[in-house]
């Protein structure tokens, strides 16, 4: 019996799904679920802080859960959302995978890409459905731009630059001050959320090759990086800029995204309002698209991507292992800080 067979043969109701961490990011998910995801209950809801357990569990009706351990004895779910520090995404995951459980883990994947190659050998030979959880490959402004560059829009590819560059927000921290440690982290903003603005310039762009980059600390708060300027040089030969910025002082408005072209110009706004525009010689002053945008959105199809993978033996959009390409980036990054050099990824 394939995996596939095993969704659907033993999956013919809602998935039961479990909640492990019930921080900011599950907000981001379930609000996801209860408004657009069909097929899916969340059953437990897990997290040390028995507090937020709770809260979530009055919320949608599951059960609140103090540990990993005491959710599975209890049979309470048959696949889970990961959303842990990145120093537990590794043992977690095995346990999960082990105990046949169905796992979409939060990106990075790990820290390291040791860990990161144990995670996916357990996830192959599980037979069941692993998912990175990059919700960037489903971000309405990223895939309504793969579209306009699929359909010539903007010509021949030149250019781009990407900028993940936001004031410090506490709702990101409260309560979880692991995102401030390096050592828990695996570095600062770059390993962090510069996934979300890599995966986007690697689907229109294609594979990033080689980088050349400097990290900066001005956020005294945050022990890794929270300054990025890089140069990227994908497969085609073609450069684009990508940079991070987190400082806890305001900040002016700046895109997230401009994909340049030969006949014109793709620019997304900024994070998390976002919003398309278009420039080329049919719209030379602009043509704003239409669309239900947002960073939020992003986790309705992510989600929605799970459930059919799991449901329906539907491939994922990308695999799992497609997430190590933004962590080698990551490193790559790292290291040609320390080298003053390129760097290959």
């Amino acid at each position: 019996m394939t995996a596939a067979d095993y969704h659907l043969v033993t999956m013919t109701t809602d998935v039961r799904l479990a909640l492990l961490g019930c921080g900011a990011i599950a907000r981001y998910h379930l609000d996801a679920i209860k408004g657009y995801v069909p097929r899916v209950k969340v059953t437990a809801c897990i997290d040390a802080d028995w507090t937020r357990a709770s809260a979530y569990a009055v919320e949608t009706g599951g059960t609140a859960f103090a540990s990993l351990d005491d959710a599975i004895s209890a049979d309470a779910f048959d696949a889970i959302s990961i959303m842990l520090p990145h120093d537990l995404h590794e043992s977690t995951t095995l346990k999960c995978l082990a105990a046949g459980k169905h796992v979409m883990l939060e990106k990075p994947m790990a820290p390291t890409l040791e860990a990161s190659a144990r995670i996916l050998e357990a996830g192959r030979a599980s037979g069941r459905v692993f998912m990175l959880a990059e919700n960037a490959q489903y971000w309405p402004e990223v895939v309504a731009a793969l579209n306009l560059i699929r359909q010539g829009e903007i010509g021949d590819l030149v250019t781009g630059r990407a900028a993940f560059v936001s004031e410090y927000n506490p709702k990101w921290f409260t309560g979880q001050a692991w995102r401030l440690s390096q050592a828990r982290t695996g570095g600062g903003i770059t390993i962090d959320g510069g996934s979300h603005w890599v995966r986007p310039m690697r689907m229109w762009f294609g594979n990033i090759t080689r980088v050349v980059g400097v990290v900066g600390y001005p956020m005294e708060e945050m022990q890794g990086d929270s300054l990025m300027r890089s140069l990227v040089q994908f497969e085609s030969g073609v450069y684009a800029s990508y940079d991070g910025l987190m400082v806890n002082t305001p900040l002016g408005p700046q895109e997230s995204w401009r994909i340049t072209g030969s006949d014109g110009e793709i620019v997304i706004g900024g994070f998390p309002g976002g919003g398309v525009n278009l420039y080329n010689r049919k719209h030379r002053s602009g043509l704003s698209l239409e669309g239900n945008w947002g960073y939020a959105m992003s986790f309705v199809g992510e989600n929605q991507d799970f459930v059919n993978a799991i449901l329906d033996g539907a491939p994922l959009a990308a695999g799992p292992e497609d997430s190590l390409q933004e962590l080698r980036v990551a490193h790559a990054i790292y290291r040609s800080a320390a080298s003053a050099s390129w760097e290959n990824v």
